[in-house]
């Protein structure tokens, strides 16, 4: 994670509190830790080295970039086995002898790279724009390319996902916190969802946490508040803390509804995370009357095939069949609606895409219930005995994944 907590002690800094050694800006709690650390904790034989790397901070971001990427690359052996990177074609790094990944929608030949390449990629893109002044959409579409396929369009998951928001937090972390594009805030925060997206979801919450408290001290549009403020709720359920994901998408929601309207794409993502934090506490009902609108509207705005559409409806489902109160027609409208966004999902994402493969487990798990309830009804002993077993194996494979 960022370096929001006193070296010696490990009390909370955030981004603002504490001293700093006046060389290598490690950060302390205060000077009684700073003297200790530099005579019992090896400070003294750090010191320089963390100043050549650029700082503490920037040491810190090299090192855990370089994890990150083995990370990936092992990760991705298999797949990218006897393939090139398609930015520089070699097989293996020049430089750093680091492997391939892939970590998008990419299929087939399509997609293989080096985190570093695709980071170098990205950096001169941005810096282009910077330099020529190219305006603000033209900043935003280039900053994709921290987390997006330049080749699917589709943003890069997993393991990957975190190798890349490392190596976006290391290019951007000498940068002041407020500049022309405000690059190192952004940077933060393609490094918290590159944690949580690896699934490093304690380390994602700090990070977070760093990033809103900082956004609101400097002031910045409520817009860019509010994007910071809707991970920080992701990570706090990705970390076992429902309450207070429910509680921050609700007020998330409220005012983008406020501000935006409900056809906006934001407010329609806000919605469905809204929900699913009110299935996570077993607030079925809340959840299915919030849902049945936000639907239709992304079905009429973002068309059939968008994965804000698909994701909506997912979840609508899973607050069917996971009611106790569940009748059979809810099951059977869960089934038919899953069914639906599983083949759309393969179609447009791919059947290996992570969100493919959740369409596909809710699909099961809603299918292994209606047999369960099916089976009763029938009055058939020994099939309600078997679709119980189906479904327990459903349920405990998909929590155990």
């Amino acid at each position: 994670m960022i370096l929001t907590q006193c070296a010696v002690c490990a009390t909370e800094l955030g981004l603002t509190l504490g001293k700093k050694c006046g060389r290598c800006s490690t950060r302390y709690c205060g000077a009684e830790c700073q003297v200790q650390h530099w005579k019992e904790g090896g400070h003294d034989q750090l010191c320089k080295k963390l100043k050549k790397a650029g700082g503490a901070e920037q040491y810190n971001a090299n090192t855990k970039y370089t994890e990150a990427v083995a990370v990936a690359a092992e990760k991705c052996a298999e797949d990218t086995k006897g393939q090139t990177c398609y930015i520089c074609t070699q097989a293996l790094h020049w430089k750093t002898k680091e492997g391939l990944v892939r970590g998008c929608s990419c299929r087939g030949t399509a997609g293989f790279a080096h985190v570093s390449c695709l980071a170098e990629q990205a950096k001169i893109l941005l810096a282009e724009a910077e330099e020529n002044n190219l305006g603000e959409k033209v900043l935003y579409e280039r900053w994709r390319r921290w987390h997006r396929c330049s080749l699917c369009k589709q943003d890069y998951h997993g393991v990957v996902r975190c190798a890349i928001g490392w190596a976006c937090w290391k290019t951007y972390v000498g940068r002041p916190e407020v500049d022309s594009f405000m690059a190192r805030m952004s940077a933060m925060r393609c490094l918290g969802m590159g944690l949580s997206a690896g699934g490093h979801h304690a380390d994602a919450v700090s990070v977070q946490e760093a990033e809103f408290s900082s956004l609101q001290r400097l002031g910045v549009p409520e817009d860019d508040i509010l994007v910071s403020q809707g991970n920080l709720a992701i990570a706090y359920e990705r970390n076992g803390r429902p309450e207070d994901c429910l509680r921050t998408w609700q007020d998330i929601y409220s005012r983008r509804l406020e501000l935006f309207g409900e056809e906006n794409e934001l407010t329609l993502q806000t919605a469905n995370n809204y929900a699913w934090g009110l299935c996570g506490l077993e607030r079925f009902e809340e959840a299915k009357a919030l849902l049945r609108k936000p639907m239709r509207v992304a079905r009429r705005v973002l068309g059939e095939n968008h994965e804000v559409t698909l994701t909506l409806k997912k979840v609508y489902a899973g607050s069917l069949c996971n009611d106790p109160d569940a009748t059979l027609e809810d099951l059977r409208e869960a089934v038919t609606t899953l069914e639906d966004t599983t083949r759309i999902s393969r179609r447009v994402f791919g059947a290996s895409h992570p969100s493919t493969t959740g369409h596909e487990e809710s699909l099961q798990e809603a299918q292994a219930l209606l047999r369960v309830r099916e089976a009763k009804l029938e009055g058939d002993v020994n099939a309600r005995v078997n679709a119980l077993r189906d479904a327990v194996a459903v349920m405990k494979a998909r929590r155990d994944a």
